[in-house]
């Protein structure tokens, strides 16, 4: 099983230099960024995690630049964005960041997506809160014609272009895996529609937990005719439980992740030493 860690990159939070680095050198797989354009002050939104809003979605940075910093300091470990908000984000211009940082990073580029949560902030970028889930499928088709055409063009209800050149295209053919972040049945089965894999998410309002999920996730990949190999599982925001871990890897989970404070690096590195004896534990070797 592979580990990552994931953090709201902020002003006062240990930098993506600093903590890729420290992954790097622990033997961690993936740094994942989440992301928020803003959060607009009206709140009509609840968080669906049922706790007030928490400071750092207010202040994250953007996640493709705090991506290629990590990217400039390491060599092996894997940048990925936990999740992009595409429903928020122009499709010509997101492809063209993803070709660019897994350009850059040589091929280590994950497109974590999800179609959010915050009907307030989707707003703002005009995007019509009830028809967000279309939308956020055709800016994933219009990006994979245009990492894979050389005349890329795309024709559907909300994104629309003719032919047009759009360089460079990503070192990872066809493109970087696309995993789908989200509560199931919806999320699981847009995954299994246009995704590489599947990034569960467990609500407050949720009781099933995620070990009843997996397999029910697994029978809807496999009645939609694609095999285990083709879609990831990669479950984040856990904590450093041995026990639950290894249930996760006897489900063929592929990557768990803390879901770090954004705090310095005083705070982060002894979490990342705990998980490393979480690592151990379950992979049963030296990391």
């Amino acid at each position: 099983m592979k580990f990552g860690a994931s953090m709201f990159f902020t002003d006062y939070s240990m930098t993506p230099v600093a903590l890729a680095r420290a992954m790097e050198e622990r033997g961690f797989d993936t740094l994942w960024a989440p992301e928020h354009s803003h959060i607009p002050l009206s709140r009509k939104t609840p968080f669906p995690l049922g706790s007030e809003l928490p400071k750092r979605y207010y202040d994250v940075m953007d996640p493709f630049v705090t991506l290629t910093a990590a990217a400039a300091v390491t060599t092996r470990l894997r940048l990925a964005t936990g999740v992009c908000l595409i429903a928020q984000r122009d499709p010509i211009q997101t492809a063209k960041l993803v070709a660019s940082i897994d350009q850059v990073s040589g091929g280590r580029f994950v497109f974590g997506i999800g179609n959010g949560w915050n009907q307030d902030e989707m707003e703002n970028h005009g995007t019509d809160f009830s028809s967000r889930h279309k939308l956020a499928r055709e800016r994933i088709e219009a990006m994979k014609a245009i990492w894979t055409e050389e005349a890329a063009e795309y024709h559907g209800e909300f994104v629309d272009f003719g032919p047009m050149a759009a360089r460079p295209k990503p070192v990872q053919a066809p493109h970087p895996k696309i995993l789908v972040g989200g509560a199931f049945p919806y999320s699981a089965r847009r995954a299994v529609r246009y995704g590489d894999g599947w990034m569960p998410q467990v609500t407050a309002s949720d009781s099933t937990p995620l070990t009843d999920l997996i397999p029910r996730f697994r029978q809807m990949t496999a009645e939609a005719g694609r095999g285990p190999a083709a879609m990831q599982i990669v479950i984040g925001a856990q904590p450093p439980d041995a026990t639950l871990i290894g249930r996760y890897q006897s489900l063929e989970v592929d990557m768990v992740y803390p879901s770090l404070p954004s705090e310095t690096a005083e705070t982060i590195l002894p979490i990342l030493d705990q998980w490393v004896g979480v690592m151990r534990q379950v992979n049963g070797s030296p990391v």
